[in-house]
C-alpha cells in the first residue's frame, strides 16, 4: 500500500472527511471494533483505501476519530462544560445544570453504543479506552478547577478537588448507564434532571463547610 498516493486533495477534503466518519461509525457499530476493516469503510465511504488512511492514518485513529466526533454530536463539549462552570451562581445549581448537560452526552445513542463497543473489544484491544480516558480527564480537571476555587473563596470544603470532581463524573455516569441500560433506553427529560439533583446532592453535602462529617475533616 502507498499511502503516499493519496493526494493532497483527498487529505484536505472536508466532505471526504465527514463521509468517512459517517461510514466508520456505521461500520464499527455494526461489525465491532476488531472485525471492521478499512476497506469496508472506505466502501461504505465511496472513497478508497488510500484516502482513509491519508485522513486518519490507521484504525485505532480512525475510531478515535469516531468516538470524538459521537461526543461533539451531542452538543456538549468541553468548553460548554467550561463555561457552565464560569457562570455566577450556587455551586448546588452550577454543578446540577453542568450534570445534566454530561448526563445527556453520556446517555446519547452513538456516544453510549460506541462506549459499549469500546468495553466489548478491551481484552484484545485495551488502547482504545485511551479515547474515553482522555476525554473524562480533561473534564475531571475542569470540575476539579471549580471545585478547588470554591474551596478557596470558603464555599464548599474540599481538601481533595480532583478526587471529589472525579467522584462526581462516575457517579454520574454509573447511574446514567443503569437507568438508561448503557444508553439503550432513552431517559426522560425528569429523569436527566432527577439524576443530575441526586448525584449533586451526595456531593455536596460531603463538602458542605463546616459540616462534622466533611471530607475536611475526614482528611485530618
Amino acid at each position: 500500500m502507498d499511502r503516499s498516493a493519496v493526494s493532497s486533495g483527498d487529505r484536505r477534503s472536508p466532505a471526504k472527511h465527514r463521509a468517512i466518519l459517517r461510514a466508520a461509525t456505521e461500520v464499527f457499530l455494526r461489525e465491532g471494533y476488531a472485525r471492521a476493516s478499512v476497506d469496508a469503510i472506505a466502501a461504505a465511504a465511496g472513497v478508497g483505501k488510500q484516502t482513509v488512511y491519508g485522513h486518519f492514518g490507521n484504525k485505532q485513529r480512525l475510531f478515535q476519530a469516531v468516538v470524538e466526533e459521537a461526543r461533539d454530536a451531542t452538543g456538549v463539549t468541553l468548553e460548554d462544560v467550561a463555561a457552565l462552570l464560569a457562570e455566577p451562581g450556587d455551586p448546588r445549581a452550577v454543578l446540577e445544570v453542568v450534570a445534566e448537560h454530561l448526563l445527556r452526552a453520556i446517555t446519547a445513542p452513538d456516544h453510549a453504543a460506541l462506549h459499549r463497543l469500546t468495553i466489548a473489544e478491551l481484552p484484545h484491544h485495551p488502547e482504545l479506552q485511551r479515547s474515553w480516558r482522555d476525554d473524562g480527564t480533561a473534564v475531571t480537571e475542569v470540575i476539579a478547577a471549580y471545585l478547588a476555587e470554591r474551596d478557596r473563596q470558603g464555599e464548599l470544603s474540599v481538601p481533595d478537588p480532583v478526587r471529589i470532581a472525579r467522584q462526581f463524573a462516575t457517579l454520574l455516569g454509573a447511574e446514567g448507564q443503569v437507568r438508561s441500560l448503557r444508553g439503550a433506553e432513552q431517559l426522560t427529560d425528569a429523569q436527566f434532571q432527577e439524576i443530575a439533583r441526586e448525584t449533586t446532592d451526595l456531593i455536596i453535602r460531603a463538602c458542605r463547610v463546616g459540616d462534622t462529617g466533611s471530607t475536611r475533616r475526614t482528611a485530618r
